[in-house]
């Protein structure tokens, strides 16, 4: 795989820096505000908050009142929006409900898997910038159809002190009413240790920035679960000589102006077309009202002509993105050859957003490379697997030779004496 990085090193190196790059500044605000919050409990959560959005909450908890009003506020067009979105996300989940098993040897042996629901989740919710009350759909549904009993739901507050009322129509619209208006790193703290007022939860999901993500991982190295590295957002295009511009030139705006550190990419084995997209990201940036960020995300943003595109979908793999489009002639036959990806779009008519919004799919994915391992959440996110065995008399007799043999090639004495003693002769019949 290496190959096919050589030609294009240099802009290898500039990308796997935005992936690699360990901030030792921000590693240590972060941890500094997870100690301080873990050690001061709910006052301490107050001072930080206070600290980082500059003014003062007089209660974090979003009361049932608020609820209600800010329902009341949601444009009747939008809320028919998140409900059809609601219904699409659940309909697709709803296969995705892992099964329980059992196996039955015929000799005495039973063993079975069971997936339970984790018990209590924290749902972050991103609210700066940009409200993202889709996040609320593509946690607040596989979470309920997994079965989670206590869902708990974090989101950074506006400068009045409010939530976005689309947020609060979607966290009801999916039966959650625990809801703090807390973010960021503070957030994550809350989750992971608890306070006075807030239990700590089970795992930790969502979304976030840089901050959180940071915290998400610092509290996973302290035994928290967590569910995957979702950092800033990104997507890779694969655009051949087929692909509208103006498509593809959209498609790479709409995830820049996600933040200023966000990254977008496009490959494309023709140079004709690199330049045509160029051309079209520039003139279409300019309507945007979110223009200040997208120029900070393009300044991190890359396009790269190669020489086909087996060289484009081998690359593609090797960085791993959140977001992958296939904006070629034949997308089928080239997303036989992806293996890293979050989510892939195919065609020329499979924007991001629709993954984003309503297709169906979910949109909360590993991001920063991790995608060679990880994969997007869904309803097994939320809950556990079990095993249970069950041996009869006759099942031990049939099986406890093996189990002995093995205990005593592994010098585990006590392991082959808990079959013994029940297959007859005791212990000291070896």
């Amino acid at each position: 795989m290496r190959k096919y990085v050589e030609p294009h090193r240099q802009q290898w190196d500039s990308l796997t820096r935005r992936v690699g790059r360990d901030d030792a500044m921000l590693e240590w605000r972060v941890a500094g505000i997870l100690e301080q919050i873990r050690k001061g409990g709910d006052s301490a959560l107050r001072q930080v908050s206070e600290a980082i959005e500059g003014f003062t909450l007089r209660d974090y908890k979003v009361t049932k009142e608020e609820i209600e009003a800010a329902c009341d506020r949601v444009p009747e067009d939008l809320k028919a929006a998140i409900t059809e979105a609601a219904s699409r996300i659940r309909t697709f989940h709803e296969l995705e409900k892992p099964t329980d098993i059992e196996w039955n040897d015929g000799a005495g042996t039973i063993c079975r898997r069971k997936y339970l629901p984790i018990r209590r989740v924290g749902l972050y919710i991103p609210g700066g910038t940009a409200p993202l009350f889709s996040t609320v759909l593509m946690l607040g549904v596989p979470s309920l159809i997994a079965g989670c009993r206590e869902r708990i739901m974090f989101t950074p507050p506006s400068k009045d002190g409010s939530v976005a009322p689309a947020i609060l129509f979607a966290a009801s619209l999916c039966g959650i009413d625990e809801i703090y208006k807390i973010g960021g790193s503070q957030a994550v703290a809350a989750m992971a240790y608890g306070t006075e007022s807030i239990a700590k939860v089970d795992k930790i999901f969502g979304p976030g920035n840089r901050y959180v993500m940071k915290a998400k991982q610092l509290v996973g190295k302290e035994g928290v679960a967590t569910d995957m590295p979702a950092g800033p957002s990104e997507v890779l295009v694969i655009a051949d000589e087929s692909a509208n511009v103006s498509f593809v030139a959209a498609d790479l705006l709409s995830q820049a102006e996600h933040g200023p550190d966000s990254q977008v990419v496009l490959l494309s084995n023709n140079v004709t077309t690199a330049r045509s997209v160029l051309r079209e990201i520039d003139i279409q940036k300019e309507s945007l009202s979110r223009k200040g960020i997208v120029d900070a995300a393009l300044t991190e943003s890359r396009i790269i002509v190669m020489k086909d595109l087996d060289e484009c979908v081998d690359f593609a793999n090797l960085y791993a993105p959140e977001h992958l489009i296939l904006a070629v002639k034949d997308p089928e036959a080239l997303a036989l050859k992806v293996e890293a990806a979050g989510s892939v779009f195919l065609g020329h008519y499979s924007p991001e957003s629709a993954g984003d919004y309503a297709s169906g799919t979910n949109h909360i994915l590993p991001t920063g490379g991790t995608a060679v391992a990880w994969n997007g959440l869904g309803v097994e996110s939320f809950m556990h697997a079990v095993t249970f065995q069950s041996l009869s008399d006759a099942g031990l007799q049939s099986l406890g030779g093996t189990i002995a043999t093995m205990a005593d090639a592994e010098m585990l004495e006590a392991h082959a004496n808990a079959v013994r003693v029940r297959v007859g002769g005791g212990i000291e019949n070896k």
